[in-house]
């Protein structure tokens, strides 16, 4: 299985020729090259994880490809055919399955509702929470997506989540609100705690790929 990274928190995923793209939202450039996509996951309803135009991008040329989501996202894309999922699901779409975690997006502010998020982990090898800290318990993280900046998180807790999580593997994701700068103080941090648990860190940047 073959992860590409693009801007912010899109990645693809894809295994014996079928595709699999998580979170196309508005910090992505348009996405292209969709053909034999087997499934979407949206981890949550912002902007920034799903527009119209990235899903109708997929569609185009998948017709009825499923798209996995939380009751948020469905509520959101009303004018999509969204398959909910819950903590605990688990599915399978081509040579993909899925397994769901969590339910709520951290929180921003007391003034900002807090909406639903689910993690997912794909294949028992990449583990993405969406904007959330959440744990998949029992579970050994071989590749972790790891939030590098965001108005829901502060460097510290992301500094905790990997030191817990202990992965193998770990890359940022979720950075394009990140300067230059910013992007390689996170890098650094992430960087770090993986090293801690024994684990390799791969800065990876829009376009490149990680071979899982």
């Amino acid at each position: 299985m073959r992860l590409t990274k693009f801007e912010h928190a899109a990645l693809l995923l894809e295994d014996s020729g079928k595709k699999l793209f998580l979170d196309p939202g508005s910090f992505t450039s348009p996405l292209t090259d969709t053909a034999n996509t087997v499934a979407v996951v949206i981890t949550h309803e912002h902007a920034d994880h799903w527009t119209p135009e990235q899903l109708n991008r997929i569609l185009e040329l998948n017709p009825g490809v499923p798209i996995f989501a939380p009751e948020g996202v469905a509520r959101a894309a009303a004018d999509f055919d969204v398959t909910v999922v819950h903590a605990g699901d688990a599915v399978e779409a081509g040579p993909f399955t899925l397994r769901f975690f969590g339910g709520r997006h951290a929180v921003i502010h007391e003034s900002i509702p807090v909406v639903d998020n689910v993690g997912v982990l794909i294949n028992d090898e990449l583990y993405y929470a969406g904007d959330s800290f959440v744990i998949p318990e029992g579970v050994e993280i071989d590749v972790l997506a790891v939030p590098a900046g965001a108005p829901w998180m502060k460097v510290a807790e992301t500094i905790d989540y990997v030191l817990a999580t202990k992965p193998k593997r770990s890359f940022p994701t979720h950075e394009m609100v990140l300067s230059r700068a910013g992007k390689d103080l996170s890098n650094s941090r992430i960087g770090w705690a993986t090293e801690q648990g024994g684990g390799e860190f791969f800065a990876l940047e829009p376009g490149d790929t990680l071979d899982l």
